[in-house]
């Protein structure tokens, strides 16, 4: 039977969570900060963690275990992973590590219209881009640095190391791209994307 359970990286963090040990949302997002977490998964918005967790209720993944008194503020509801929250949880975690997925990011979709910018603004902006990850780079080997002296072993820095490989082949990528906008090897005016739209369209097949 297909699991109706909705699956997204939040959810996943949250039933990970849950099947360590039953929690409360507060201290579901104390972990995921204290743990780094929120450097791979969007808890941009403080209600949607909420929301997912309201979610995974409904979807029958958790269920409430408890309610503790918080002193003149609402009771903190203690929740616990059902068996089919647990099950769902490593079905994902083994489906996102083994089978690639087409995630539409807004950088590739920007690359897909450069050439509606001049060449001299697109290597500006591109430029300004090198900054800022260079600038995540640096803060990510700091995190590595402070994780390995702290003993934290390998194995809970994975992510991290990911983080910094793919911000490194992005930013090798940017600088080459720059170089060839620099040097001309990559250049376009309007005249010239103009004689390449007629040359493509003559070149399509009639349709019948």
């Amino acid at each position: 039977m297909e699991n109706k359970i909705k699956k997204s990286p939040l959810a996943l963090a949250i039933l990970c969570l849950l099947i360590e040990e039953p929690m409360h949302p507060y201290r579901m997002q104390q972990l995921i900060k204290e743990r780094g977490k929120d450097e791979v998964i969007n808890v941009r918005y403080r209600n949607s963690i909420y929301q997912t967790i309201d979610r995974l209720h409904r979807d029958g993944a958790i269920v409430i275990q408890e309610k503790k008194q918080n002193e003149g503020r609402p009771d903190l509801i203690v929740y616990e992973v059902t068996k089919e929250g647990r099950e769902a949880a490593y079905e994902w975690i083994r489906e996102m590590l083994s089978t690639p997925k087409q995630e539409f990011l807004e950088f590739p979709a920007a690359i897909s219209f450069l050439a509606l910018l001049t060449p001299e603004d697109a290597k500006e902006q591109l430029q300004k881009r090198v900054l800022a990850l260079e600038e995540t780079l640096a803060y990510v080997e700091k995190q590595i640095e402070i994780a390995t002296s702290r003993g934290i072993p390998r194995l809970f820095l994975l992510e991290v190391e990911y983080q910094r490989t793919m911000s490194l082949a992005e930013l090798k990528w940017i600088r080459s791209t720059i170089d060839d906008i620099q040097d001309e090897k990559l250049k376009w005016d309007w005249e010239w994307l103009r004689e390449i739209s007629l040359y493509l369209t003559s070149k399509e097949e009639p349709v019948d």
